[in-house]
This record gives C-alpha cells, sequence and structure tokens, in this order.
C-alpha cells in the first residue's frame, strides 16, 4: 500500500467526472481522476450514450433503404455482419476514449484507475484492478459517480439471457424475440436498434403510456411508427415473473389482452437506474446521501462537507450527460471560491429514437398539472418544405408561452432530428427570448429549424405556411 496527496480528487470520470478534472486543471489545480473504468468518459461513453447511438444510427439506415421503396429506390435486405457491427461500435468508443485520455495528459491530469472508497473526509482508498491499494489524501473533491442500471430482484434469475442495457449493446446476437420491460427512452431506443436488426420486439410498460415524462403530443408520432416496427406494444402491463428455460425465457404478463405466459430469447429490464451514492464509504464523512442513494448539494453542487462537491446522476435528477457537464464547470467554480449557482432552467431532454424527440424548459403537462397559464402554440411538420423533402411529415414544433410578455418558457419537439433542433429552444428560454425574436430571426430556406420560425410567426396571426380558420 502506498500513501499520495492531491489537491482536487474526482471520483468518477464519466461526462460529469473528466470535465471537471480538465477544467480545474486549466485553473491551475493539482488533479487527480480515480475511475474504475478502462479509460475515462464513464457509463456515457463505455456503455450508454455514445455506442447506443452509433447503432441507432446503423438502425436508421436499415429502415431508410427499406423505405426508399416508396421513393422509388429499391435496395435488396440488409446482410448484417455482427461481428463488424459490434467491431464498428466498439471503433467509436475507443476513438473517443483515446482522445479524452490525452486531452487528460496534456493537462496535467493524474489519471489512477480503481475503485474510490472514502476512509474519512479528506482520504480515499483506491484498489485498482490487481487488488494493489493507495491512500489518496486530498484538499478537496468532487464526487462523480454516476449511476447504474435497476434491476429488481424478480428479474434477477441469473441468465445471460436478461440483460440490462450494457448487456444489450455488446450485441451477442440478434434475439428472434425481444422482450424489453419498461418503455422509456433507453428501452425503445434499444428496441429500435434491435428491431431494424431482425428481432421481434415486444415492449412491456406497466404504466398507461410509453416516455411517461414526455408531452402526449410527442410521443404520438413515435408510438405510432413504433407499432410499426415492433411485434407489440402492451401498456399497463405488468412483467410478473422471468422463467430460464431451454427454449427461452418464459415471462409471466399480467394486462387486460394479454397473453399470460410468452416465451423470449432474450429480456432487456429498462427500468430506470439508481444513483451510486451508497457503497463507497460516505458515510465515513458528513456528506448525506438520501434513501434514494442521491447525495444532498447546494446550488453549487456542494455537500454537507464544504470541501467536497458532487455532481452528475449521483446528485440528483435529471440524470443526463449534458447536466453532469454544465455541473461540473460550477462546482469547479464554486470550489475556487467563486460566486456561482446551478441556475440552468432549460436542461434539454432528448430521445433518440426515430422520429426523436426533444423538449426543454416548462411543459404543457407540468403547467397544467400546476394550475399555471400558458399559451401554447404547435407549427405542424405537415406544412414544412423540408420535411416533406425527406418523406417525414409527422413531426412538431411546439412553443409554451407566458401569456401576457410572450415570453418562451418552453420548447418541444417530435421529429427528424429534434435533439439538434432543441437547441435554439433552450437558448430562447435561457436568454427569456420572447415569440418575436423566434418570428423575426431568419431561418435559412429550406430547413427544419424554419419550424422554430413559423412557431413563432403562429403566435401573431398565421404562420405562412399554415392556416387555422379565425373562429367566430
Amino acid at each position: 500500500m502506498t500513501t499520495t496527496h492531491t489537491e482536487l480528487v474526482v471520483l468518477g470520470g464519466g461526462p460529469g467526472g473528466y470535465p471537471a478534472a480538465f477544467d480545474a486543471a486549466d485553473h491551475g489545480m493539482q488533479v487527480t481522476l480515480v475511475d474504475n473504468g478502462n479509460g475515462p468518459g464513464g457509463v456515457c461513453l463505455h456503455r450508454g450514450c455514445i455506442p447506443s447511438k452509433a447503432l441507432l444510427h446503423v438502425a436508421k439506415l436499415i429502415n431508410e433503404s427499406r423505405e426508399a421503396a416508396e421513393w422509388g429506390l429499391k435496395f435488396g435486405e440488409p446482410q448484417i455482419d455482427l461481428d463488424q457491427l459490434r467491431e464498428f461500435k466498439n471503433s467509436v468508443v475507443n476513438k473517443l476514449v483515446t482522445g479524452i485520455g490525452q486531452l487528460g495528459k496534456a493537462r496535467g491530469v493524474n489519471a489512477l484507475q480503481g475503485t474510490g472508497k472514502f476512509l474519512d473526509s479528506h482520504t480515499l482508498e483506491v484498489t485498482n484492478p490487481l487488488g494493489q491499494i493507495v491512500h489518496l489524501t486530498f484538499d478537496k473533491c468532487i464526487i462523480a459517480t454516476g449511476s447504474t442500471p435497476a434491476v429488481p430482484p424478480v428479474f434477477q434469475i441469473n441468465d445471460p439471457r436478461v440483460m440490462d442495457s450494457t448487456g444489450a449493446l455488446e450485441l451477442a446476437d440478434i434475439p428472434g424475440k425481444l422482450l424489453v420491460v419498461g418503455g422509456g427512452y433507453i428501452g425503445l431506443e434499444m428496441g429500435t436498434v434491435y428491431a431494424a436488426l431482425g428481432s421481434k420486439v415486444t415492449v412491456v410498460e406497466f404504466l398507461p403510456n410509453l416516455l411517461a415524462a414526455a408531452d402526449r403530443d410527442l410521443v404520438k408520432p413515435l408510438q405510432k411508427r413504433l407499432e410499426k416496427q415492433f411485434a407489440a406494444i402492451h401498456l399497463n402491463t405488468k412483467v410478473e415473473a422471468l422463467t430460464a428455460t431451454d427454449a427461452g425465457i418464459e415471462a409471466t404478463l399480467s394486462g387486460e389482452g394479454v397473453e399470460p405466459k410468452q416465451l423470449f430469447d432474450r429480456v432487456l429490464i429498462s427500468i430506470g437506474r439508481r444513483p451510486n451514492g451508497k457503497g463507497c464509504g460516505l458515510e465515513n464523512t458528513k456528506v448525506v446521501v438520501n434513501d434514494k442513494g442521491f447525495i444532498e448539494v447546494d446550488a453549487q453542487r456542494r455537500t454537507a462537507e464544504p470541501h467536497i462537491f458532487a455532481i452528475g446522476d449521483v446528485a440528483g435528477e435529471p440524470m443526463l450527460a449534458h447536466k453532469a457537464t454544465r455541473e461540473a464547470k460550477v462546482a469547479v467554480e464554486g470550489l475556487l471560491g467563486k460566486s456561482v449557482e446551478f441556475d440552468n432552467i432549460a436542461i434539454p431532454a432528448v430521445v433518440f429514437t426515430d422520429p426523436e424527440i426533444a423538449w426543454c424548459g416548462l411543459q404543457e403537462p407540468e403547467a397544467k398539472a400546476a394550475g399555471r397559464e400558458v399559451k401554447v402554440v404547435k407549427f405542424p411538420w405537415a406544412a414544412s418544405g423540408r420535411a416533406t423533402t425527406l418523406g417525414r411529415n409527422e413531426g412538431l414544433t411546439k412553443l409554451i408561452l407566458d401569456p401576457t410578455t410572450e415570453r418562451v418558457l418552453g420548447v418541444a419537439i417530435v421529429g427528424v432530428n429534434a435533439g439538434e433542433l432543441i437547441a435554439e429552444g433552450v437558448i430562447a428560454v435561457e436568454t427569456a427570448a420572447v415569440a418575436r425574436d423566434l418570428a423575426e430571426s431568419i431561418h435559412a430556406h429550406p430547413t427544419l429549424s424554419e419550424t422554430m420560425m413559423e412557431a413563432g410567426e403562429a403566435v401573431y396571426g398565421q404562420a405562412t405556411h399554415s392556416y387555422r380558420p379565425k373562429r367566430g
């Protein structure tokens, strides 16, 4: 065992941890980044955001090749080389991991691989993959330990055919029949991938709707498309049990009109994630971890220990990579003694299905639940020239406005590339833009971004490419 000291230790190398380490190093701090993975990037880069988006890109190509027949362009069925596809996905991850590692070295960040456990509020015990132990003392700390997939005990049947999101991304094979437990974004994204590759996908969701947190106006076009791609979508349905058999995994389902016993080749459990706030020795400090496993922090991301900060998934909802990256900047400024707060009001959420769904700021269901009066304006993509050239008119751009000032309080989009388009909505909300700002800002034609401009125009009468008859 060895003992060493660092000015700042960052525990966790994900999209919160490594930006925090880099930013602190840029400010002249001596930084040690402790991470238990094979290189920086965390779950997002190694087993989440990046590999899933690489596979979703492939799925989109497959689906478009089939849909092109409607435009007079016919391709044969794709020949899928699973080994090469897996190699492509891994190469994307490895390229980014290597790049981040080089950036860390250039900044002088000391990278230490291993699992960290707090012995006290100034000492971290780090155990590397070989079992070697380092006691790392520190002046300041940023905890960015992230989250892990939630798998209830009833589904833990010790069979590799029952997967979490990490297992699904390994692409061990293309199952003939895949059960996806959970109709959230992870389940729908991975279901989309496997359906495109040839699996018959069944989604089971306990709640009445897919993507329960999303506006129904956004979910409807997506669900309509998924109903054609998936073998079945069962809402208000519960998976009571999973049983391993030689023929497959038998699922016991309970729901109106649902066959109670069904056999699947593989099962994906995608019912959410849990924060990694427990199990790292925080009980040996004054840091407060709540019953859900989240670390309690203030607006600067400071814990009950003034020199320890927490960011990312472990510091509270929403569990989004880009939220963690922003918190990293706030935490570093906070530990440097600057006056700063995490006060962002428009954290974008994106579901990378096809069509994509994206939103930011106040949403219509949220406003209704709070009894808050808002003005809602919708621009259908059926009136978008660019959407028409793509053969994808199912989209919708929606503005949520203050009825008096016409300030943009929220934006919601469903359609091709909604995840890219939502950035304009974030800027509008964060800068307190009004609808006229959108309407009078020239947008390139023909683009999908024009739907933001025309939604703004619709606030003041009629958008150029849509017409709503006046009442009365």
